[in-house]
């Protein structure tokens, strides 16, 4: 994939069809560790021990439509190819947890993307799943669509007006912390 936002696309799709009605975000960027990490974590159905050792490999998924799931293959092998890991963490009933750690200044590295434009499409596209993005570098910056839900007092969260401020305000947000800088 072209870059780290596209994985948080494919990752966020695997909790979304595990029934998740929460989704975390994390992004860290760690110049001492001259680390960035990952974390999707999210209270969907889990997965089984079982499930838990097949996943990384390609010839595994649960889809109908296709006998091959490339998403965790190419994550982990992205985040090898610079030094870093891919961790899974996962309890049936309970949720997944997803950590993706890449060297940070590695020539392999991919770019992190447009974090911005993924959140907000991912609000707009599930507007029923609520979504925390927490995004740290030397500051912090959270975004929470329960707190927004809960300003709107009942106008919906994909009302095109409140679709502009919630990509104004991640635009924003990312832009503060990652200092405007492709991370």
């Amino acid at each position: 994939m072209r870059d780290i936002s596209l994985h948080i696309l494919d990752i966020v799709d695997n909790s979304l069809r595990a029934g998740a009605s929460l989704i975390r975000i994390g992004i860290t960027a760690d110049e001492q560790q001259a680390t960035l990490t990952v974390t999707i974590e999210d209270n969907g159905s889990g997965m089984s021990a079982e499930m838990l050792e097949k996943v990384r490999s390609p010839f595994t998924t649960t889809r109908t439509t296709r006998s091959v799931g490339l998403g965790i293959p190419l994550l982990m092998a992205g985040c090898e190819n610079t030094g870093g890991y891919l961790s899974i963490e996962s309890t049936p009933g309970k949720g997944t947890k997803l950590t993706a750690v890449y060297g940070m200044s590695h020539i392999d590295r991919p770019p992190l993307g447009n974090i911005a434009e993924t959140i907000a499409s991912l609000v707009l596209a599930n507007p029923q799943v609520d979504f925390v993005l927490t995004v740290r570098r030397d500051e912090c910056f959270e975004f929470d669509t329960r707190m927004i839900k809960d300003t709107l007092q009942g106008v919906p969260i994909t009302e095109p007006s409140v679709m502009v401020f919630i990509r104004e305000y991640l635009e924003e947000g990312t832009v503060k912390v990652l200092g405007g800088q492709e991370i």
